[in-house]
């Protein structure tokens, strides 16, 4: 595992990257070329992935630039799946793809929650996607007035796994308000309980752009929760409380009489701990 800070604690176990669970997802809303060099600065080796939220990628200078950037990081980039839907809409998906490729954009996302694309379509495009790109597929509704079926969610996602795509998100929205959450921000628990259940939990990027969301998560499924739309000033936040480094997770921490971690090392610690309602 690679050294966590001065090494000398012993912390919960942390995949290194590549990861393929315990991704980090970041939302950035117009980053600048030296912001994001800022950011990749402090915590470039938390972050998995860097999503142009909505249509930011749209109306952004330097979006190239950031691209390679971010890959040298070891970070991919993906554009918002809002972005795809409007293009789809005006019938401009070719124009898309091709952009898509002059950035050197590796991933995408295929979303049907803005503008209600039918199921069918979203598969289209999952599977044309796929063929060139690493697809992610959202499912949630982006209006907080949609029902929310978790037997829904459970048999979209499965069909997009089918179809292509490589990961699954779960919909909250930027408020953390929509989809896998009541108005208040309170995790639909049955909800998450269905998806774990029926689909591969390291396939899913549970969207939690909330400190308290990010913690449920984390004592539910331990750090190696995916989590989505963190905002990019979260990020070095969000990485401590999967290691138990923050009062809201603190019994994440393995037992005070376990072994010192050797130079270097941490100890890998997988916590078990109960579901919180």
């Amino acid at each position: 595992m690679a050294r966590i800070g001065p090494g000398f604690l012993s912390l919960p176990h942390r995949s290194p990257k590549p990861r393929v669970d315990g991704l980090t997802h970041v939302l950035d809303k117009g980053l600048s070329l030296v912001g994001l060099e800022s950011l990749l600065q402090s915590a470039h080796a938390s972050i998995d992935i860097i999503k142009f939220g909505w249509g930011t990628a749209y109306v952004s200078d330097g979006v190239k630039a950031k691209v390679t950037l971010s890959r040298k990081a070891g970070i991919h980039t993906c554009p918002g799946g809002t972005l795809l839907e409007i293009c789809d809409h005006q019938h401009r998906t070719p124009d898309y793809v091709r952009w898509m490729q002059r950035l050197g954009v590796t991933h995408v996302e295929v979303s049907n929650g803005a503008l209600g694309m039918p199921i069918e379509r979203k598969r289209e495009l999952i599977r044309m996607l796929a063929k060139d790109f690493t697809v992610l597929s959202e499912c949630g509704s982006k209006n907080p007035h949609d029902d929310v079926i978790a037997a829904d969610w459970v048999a979209e996602m499965a069909g997009d796994l089918e179809a292509g795509a490589s990961l699954l998100i779960a919909e909250a929205r930027e408020s953390g308000t929509v989809g896998l959450y009541d108005p208040s921000g309170e995790v639909r628990g049955e909800l998450v309980e269905a998806l774990v259940a029926a689909l591969p939990v390291e396939k899913i990027i549970f969207e939690a752009p909330r400190k308290d969301q990010q913690a449920w998560f984390i004592r539910r499924l331990g750090p190696a929760a995916s989590l989505g739309n963190i905002p990019a000033d979260e990020v070095i936040a969000l990485e401590t409380l999967r290691l138990g480094l923050r009062s809201d997770v603190l019994d994440l921490l393995p037992p005070v009489d376990s072994p010192a971690p050797q130079p270097g090392r941490q100890t890998p610690v997988t916590p078990t701990l109960p579901l919180i309602h």
